[in-house]
Parts: C-alpha cells; sequence; structure tokens
C-alpha cells in the first residue's frame, strides 16, 4: 500500500507531496481509497461532503455502534509522505491484522479519507469534518476560492462530486461510537524518550492546542524603488516584517507559538516599493486565554509600527478553533490497552479535534525520529510504523470485538 501511494502527486524538484484538495493528485489518492475498499470487499461510499468512507459489517445499524479510523490523503505544499497517509494506510493494515488474529468484530468497523484537511487550496483546514459536524455552514463553504480564483464547489463539480450535496451529516456521525485516528507525531516528544526497544513508538495523545488563523494586511504607498527617499516612502514590508519579528518574540514569552509562513505583495516588483503586503499568521497556544493574548500583542505591534510607517494596518481572524480535550474515558481506556502508553498533547489540528464536539474521539502518535512534518524531511521507521498498526489494531479489537 504505501509504495503505491508515494509518488502520487510527488515533486520531481523538492521531493514533497502537492495533493492539494480536488486536484489530479487527490484524485489519484482517492481513487486509491476505493481499490483497497473493494480489494478487502468492505462497503464503500462516497458522503455528502466528498469523505470517503470502507465498512466492515456495512453502514446501517444502531446509534452509536460504529468504530471508526483513519485520516487524510491530502497534504500541505511540499508536504511529507506521513502526515495523513500514515493513517489511512494503517486503518487498512490493522483490519488486516485483525483478519490475521481471527478477530470477529460484534461493531461495524469503517475506514475514512476526510477530504481537504489540509486546507492547502481553499486556505480553511478540515473542511470535509466542519461540514459532517456542522462547523462549517454550506455557505461559508460555497464562498471558499484558490489562488486561481476557482471556488470549492466548482472544484468538486470538476472533479465528478455534487457540490449541492454538502452540509451537515449528522445522521452519519450520529451512528459512531468512537472515532480513533493514527497520525505520525509532529514534534519529537516519543523520540526523545529513547530507543525503540523501551517501547515508546506510540503515544496516544491527551488534548490539542487552541489555534487559528490571521490575515494581516499592510497597506502602504506604491512608489519607486530608484527614486523615492527612504523618509519619503510609505513601505508596507517594513511593517510586515517588525512583525514577523514581533510574533516571535510575543510567542516565545508566552510559551506559545506564531508562524508567518505565507505572504503575498502587490505590486510584487523588483523594482517597486510595495502597496500591499498581507501575511498570515498561525498562532497555537496552551490555552486560549494565552493564545488570545498573543495574538492581540502581535496586533498591537503592527499597529504601532504601522503608525511610524504610515502604514495602515487590518486583521482579520479566518479561523479559530478552540481547545480540544480528547474523551478522557476513551484516552485512558486506550492508554491502558497499550499498556501504559505516554499520554502527550500536540499543536497540531487534526479531523479528530472537529469530530471530538459531537463524537467520542481519541488519536494515536507513531514516533518521528526527524520530529519534522509538512516538510519532506518527515519520517518514520518501518518497525514503528508496524508497532503503529499493531497499537491500532488492539484499540479497534478492544473497540470493537468485545
Amino acid at each position: 500500500m504505501w509504495r503505491e501511494l508515494l509518488p502520487v502527486g510527488r515533486s520531481a524538484a523538492t521531493g514533497g507531496y502537492r495533493r492539494h484538495a480536488w486536484t489530479g493528485a487527490d484524485a489519484e489518492c482517492r481513487a486509491w481509497f476505493r481499490e483497497q475498499a473493494e480489494a478487502r470487499a468492505l462497503a464503500y461510499e462516497t458522503d455528502r461532503n466528498g469523505n470517503q468512507w470502507a465498512w466492515l459489517g456495512g453502514s446501517g445499524g444502531d446509534a452509536g455502534d460504529a468504530v471508526v479510523t483513519g485520516s487524510h490523503l491530502d497534504s500541505v505544499p511540499d508536504g511529507g509522505a506521513f502526515d495523513g497517509p500514515l493513517g489511512v494506510v494503517s486503518a487498512f493494515a490493522a483490519l488486516d491484522e485483525l483478519h490475521g488474529r481471527g478477530a470477529r468484530p460484534a461493531r461495524p468497523l469503517a475506514v475514512v479519507n476526510f477530504a481537504d484537511e489540509e486546507g492547502a487550496r481553499f486556505g480553511l483546514a478540515c473542511v470535509g469534518s466542519r461540514l459532517a459536524a456542522g462547523q462549517l455552514t454550506a455557505e461559508q463553504a460555497r464562498e471558499l476560492r484558490d489562488d486561481d480564483g476557482v471556488s470549492l464547489p466548482r472544484a468538486m463539480e470538476r472533479a465528478g462530486h455534487d457540490p449541492d450535496a454538502i452540509g451537515p451529516d449528522p445522521e452519519r456521525l450520529a451512528r459512531i461510537g468512537a472515532f480513533v485516528e493514527l497520525h505520525i507525531e509532529q514534534g519529537r516528544n516519543l523520540a526523545a524518550d529513547g530507543a525503540p526497544a523501551d517501547g515508546r513508538a506510540v503515544g496516544v495523545a491527551s488534548a490539542i492546542w487552541p489555534h487559528g488563523r490571521w490575515r494581516f494586511d499592510f497597506h502602504g504607498e506604491a512608489n519607486h524603488a530608484g527614486t523615492t527617499r527612504l523618509e519619503d516612502r510609505r513601505d508596507p514590508m517594513l511593517t510586515y516584517a517588525n512583525t514577523v519579528l514581533a510574533a516571535r518574540k510575543k510567542a516565545r514569552l508566552a510559551g506559545a507559538l506564531a508562524t508567518f509562513g505565507k505572504v503575498a505583495v502587490e505590486p510584487n516588483g523588483v523594482n517597486a516599493i510595495a502597496s500591499l503586503v498581507r501575511g498570515w499568521l498561525d498562532s497555537r497556544a496552551p490555552d486560549e486565554e494565552t493564545l488570545a493574548a498573543v495574538v492581540a500583542e502581535i496586533e498591537r505591534s503592527a499597529a504601532e509600527r504601522g503608525a511610524r510607517d504610515g502604514v495602515r494596518v487590518a486583521v482579520t481572524r479566518e479561523s479559530a478553533t478552540p481547545v480540544v480535550e480528547f474523551t478522557h474515558g476513551l484516552r485512558d481506556r486506550i492508554a491502558a490497552r497499550l499498556g501504559g502508553a505516554p499520554v502527550l498533547p500536540t499543536g497540531a489540528g487534526h479531523d479528530a479535534g472537529i469530530l471530538s464536539a459531537e463524537i467520542p474521539t481519541a488519536m494515536l502518535f507513531v514516533r518521528n525520529p526527524t520530529g519534522v512534518s509538512h516538510s519532506p524531511a518527515e519520517s518514520a521507521d518501518e518497525d514503528d510504523c508496524a508497532a503503529g498498526v499493531r497499537a491500532l489494531a488492539d484499540v479497534l479489537e478492544d473497540l470493537a470485538c468485545p
């Protein structure tokens, strides 16, 4: 399975992946998912929001009786091979492991591939799960557009999916009694614990830090780079650069995280002073009060520097996700089933975090020796991946095969 997925959407120039939602590479991944479902005689279906499902035991049944696992197959720009796909591949492999054990599920089991988890194309993460959970309305989704101006509905339609059907899916979520997402760890907490022999290849998530995205618009005045005196300039690039440095300082002092990872410049000429610099801030913190305080400090720094530079600053919050405490009973049951696996928080958002408001959710992390994620350097040892599959199979067996 892993070898089949590896070349899909991979850039020869960077070695990274560009599996953006509703593109050709995404379609190849989705076709692969369906093939895996059909090869195992699982009942395959695509829901109203483009999420893919593969059912063992059928998609019908009593409310709250199904156990679901999976993740996503799309990527950030030039992302790594493991973020998302490891969870989907491991889910199918865990079903194979259960079959090999002769386990007989008493509850329906399903593997899911959530659509557009990374938000790389339309700027909003976890679109498929947000729509299903009612945290993103159909009207809001229809307003999403990529950098080329293509709307989400148009992109879905081009990919063969009916965009008129998108919206909340409470009946489907009501079927699910537990959702367990396996994911590569995005950090080095497990790797720092020692060698593979110490049994720390797999951990259990405790919570997801609150996080959000803010767009900063720095409005200055376009002018000639070679003829405009420094004291006559209203250069938004200066205000933007100062804000980036301020964000790093404010986050460090608060024990939080702040990143400007995307920027757009107008008119974007080498010999022109910019008229507009637009930067996107991603910020995360251990609690919501700290997050709000850090972002407020960054905004204040931007406004103060803007006043000095003659630059107008406007800030728009594009998304916000509150702290997610994974279901304690499910989390503790899984950690105990895995022999006291380490329990650790994460600063990264996931579909499991979105769904936690509606259904019991949990996450498993597989050790990442580099600690790097959203990059081609992201990695996991084969033995650790196999340990993740066995751990996921143990969890599914405990939840679905009483």
